[in-house]
């Protein structure tokens, strides 16, 4: 291994000499979570005509010989990066930003190499391939075994937001005070966890899954983009390195219930300083600073829904074997100039929703691929036009990623009112 680096520190020698550009990434080196999952925030730069293809773990890099940089020995393949943890970004300035999220199947396997005599560290290689027809890149991030302790990048690994009793979702009546809520949080490392509380509203234009990741997940460029709802409390508290933290949700007579409908409760979290994952943008493009990392997470939060109205509603009865709509509730009459949001419970197996929507002649009218994580989708203003006066059907499927029926649910009609 120490002959390897030597190796690799030569060749960077004489790549950088002969007037070549390297693609750059920092941190260069991370301490990973050897009993559990780890997930990294890394910058790349200087792309000259570049995109990213795939990234893997391995126990040994070999040079990549005609290709540029050091590749995955594919006998001590660990892994690959899993498509739904894949939260990478080519951003404007030409930087890449890549979300490393080790499953822990992956530390597992590195940690039971070690045992058997390798090293203690492995390597996660990113190709990037150029669009001119130059030489695939290859560029290696050292990934050190470690405790989940203090010395690891402070990230969050789970997090799951429930009330007092145990449901999907949470009914309310009208102008009640709601049961309290708290967000248990499993995490590595230790940092200052700030952020605060919002709710999004009926009518409320509903998140997307890019705007449920926390704050350090997202490429500096886009931070402070995300779509902003009613604040109802904030939060500021010291996270030690024991891995599990219960946080508390807003006060219970905070929490909005004078409008009927579907509310969803979301926990922003905002980015922190980490010196152990914080990206030094300068080291590679030689211009901006720090890209503070602390409470990167390789997910979208979950939001926390409750339902306000006088009763509850029979149509959210749940049926065994079936995915549970929420609303439009059955044969609901939509106001013409009411937008229409379709909401369901999502079923943990599902890895991506279709949203079917038919006219009074069984035609689809509308059909959606949905990302995990929200369970809302609101319909295009044209879908009014396609049935005045007259009855939709729509339903909710579950896929997996092969793309396979796993569960779906029965069809539910709805009405468009007509204007007057």
């Amino acid at each position: 291994m120490k002959l390897q680096l030597e190796v690799l520190l030569l060749s960077s020698f004489l790549l950088g000499s002969s007037g070549q550009a390297q693609i750059k990434v920092n941190p260069t080196g991370v301490n990973v979570n050897s009993n559990g999952p780890t997930t990294v925030f890394l910058t790349f730069g200087r792309l000259a005509n570049q995109v990213p293809v795939e990234a893997f773990w391995c126990g040994e890099i070999v040079n990549a010989a005609p290709d540029i940089g050091f590749k995955c020995d594919q006998s001590s393949l660990f892994g690959s990066l899993p498509i739904r943890y894949d939260l990478s970004r080519i951003n404007a300035d030409g930087s890449f930003t890549d979300i490393m999220s080790i499953p822990a199947s992956v530390a597992r396997r590195a940690y039971q190499a070690a045992q058997q005599g390798a090293s203690s560290q492995f390597f996660y290689v990113r190709r990037f391939v150029s669009t001119t027809g130059g030489p695939d890149e290859y560029v290696a991030v050292t990934c050190r075994l470690a405790g989940g302790g203090a010395r690891v990048p402070f990230s969050l690994l789970d997090v799951k937001i429930t009330a007092d009793m145990e449901t999907p979702v949470l009914f309310v009546k009208k102008g009640e005070v709601p049961p309290g809520i708290v967000a248990e949080i499993y995490y590595n490392g230790t940092g200052q966890l700030h952020g605060r509380w919002e709710v999004v509203l009926p009518g409320d234009e509903p998140p997307a899954a890019r705007d449920l990741l926390t704050e350090a997940t997202l490429p500096i460029q886009e931070r402070g983009s995300q779509r902003r709802y009613t604040e109802v409390s904030r939060f500021n508290i010291f996270l030690p390195p024991t891995g599990k933290v219960i946080l508390p949700g807003p006060e219970s007579k905070r929490i909005p219930t004078t409008l009927d409908g579907l509310h969803m409760l979301l926990l922003r979290i905002e980015a922190t300083d980490d010196k152990e994952g914080d990206s030094d943008v300068g080291s590679i493009s030689g211009q901006g600073g720090v890209v503070h990392s602390g409470a990167v997470a390789g997910f979208p939060l979950p939001p926390f829904r409750y339902f306000v109205g006088s009763t509850e509603s029979e149509t959210l009865i749940a049926q065994q074997g079936k995915l549970q709509l929420i609303l439009p509730a059955e044969n609901a009459e939509v106001q013409p100039e009411t937008p229409i949001d379709f909401n369901w419970i999502e079923d943990d197996r599902a890895a991506v929703y279709k949203l079917e929507v038919m006219d009074s002649q069984n035609q689809v009218v509308l059909s959606a691929l949905l990302q995990t994580g929200i369970g809302l989708y609101r319909a295009p203003s044209w879908l009014k036009d396609k049935a005045p006066g007259g009855p939709l059907t729509w339903r909710v499927t579950g896929l997996n990623f092969a793309g396979d029926e796993i569960i779906t649910s029965d069809w539910r009609r709805l009405r468009i009112k007509q204007a007057n």
